[in-house]
């Protein structure tokens, strides 16, 4: 019996790890072609691309193009933590004198007609970065005091969409010139600041228990739909 036993339970362990083996390779593959893709997408005319190269002080990784042996522009996959539902990930392409080129939206999580609007073409989001010279854009939402239009009722999801790409041009300038910034988050900053003068009463734009009755945290950190705003 128990051999038997220990028979069964080796067979299916075995066909476990082959089911992983044949879903695990495909969705890598996929993966990968999208980054291909994407590259393809945010950069100016290239004929060969580096191998995914880190850089000190950025979570992704970047990739630079080269056309007839000279650099034209770089690409990153920056994610910010930051978005209504979990990460955010994009790929930013810059041209060589820093402009702006293209984005793509690698994954994102957020509400299906709200947040996932930045993936739409054209967005307002995009059209806030795509061919401007990042040096000149504030890379924070209007309602923040920034450059960038935000999604229509999708707050949140915005701001992280902006952090991907700041972080991102951070990581630029750390690749062309060697200068490295410790990089603070407009969402971080709008939490620091809540944090720092919380009363226990009110912070963030709400009382605690109208956060709590929102779903979110002790900070007021509502939702996208928060009644409170």
């Amino acid at each position: 019996m128990v051999l038997v036993l220990f028979s069964i339970c080796l067979v299916a362990s075995a066909a476990v790890a082959y089911v992983n083996k044949i879903t695990t390779e495909p969705i890598e593959q996929a993966k990968q072609q999208k980054v291909v893709a994407a590259l393809k997408a945010v950069l100016p005319e290239f004929d060969q691309t580096s191998e995914a190269t880190t850089v000190d002080g950025f979570e992704g990784v970047y990739y630079s193009a080269t056309l007839g042996g000279e650099i034209v522009g770089y690409a990153f996959e920056s994610t910010s933590p930051n978005g209504f539902n979990g990460n955010v990930k994009l790929m930013v392409g810059f041209a060589a004198d820093g402009t702006i080129v293209n984005i793509e939206v690698l994954e994102q999580a957020e509400t299906p007609g709200l947040g996932t609007n930045m993936t739409v073409v054209d967005n307002p989001l995009l059209l806030s970065f795509k061919g401007k010279q990042a040096a000149s854009v504030n890379m924070t939402v209007k309602k923040d005091g920034g450059d960038v239009d935000a999604l229509t009722a999708a707050t949140i999801s915005s701001r992280a969409y902006a952090d991907a790409v700041a972080r991102a041009y951070n990581a630029f300038k750390s690749v062309t010139t060697g200068e490295i910034n410790a990089y603070t988050s407009a969402t971080q900053l709008k939490q620091q600041e809540g944090e720092a003068k919380c009363d226990g009463t009110a912070c963030g734009g709400c009382t605690k228990e109208e956060a709590k009755e929102c779903g979110n945290g002790p900070h007021g950190k509502c939702g996208e739909n928060c009644k409170h705003k």
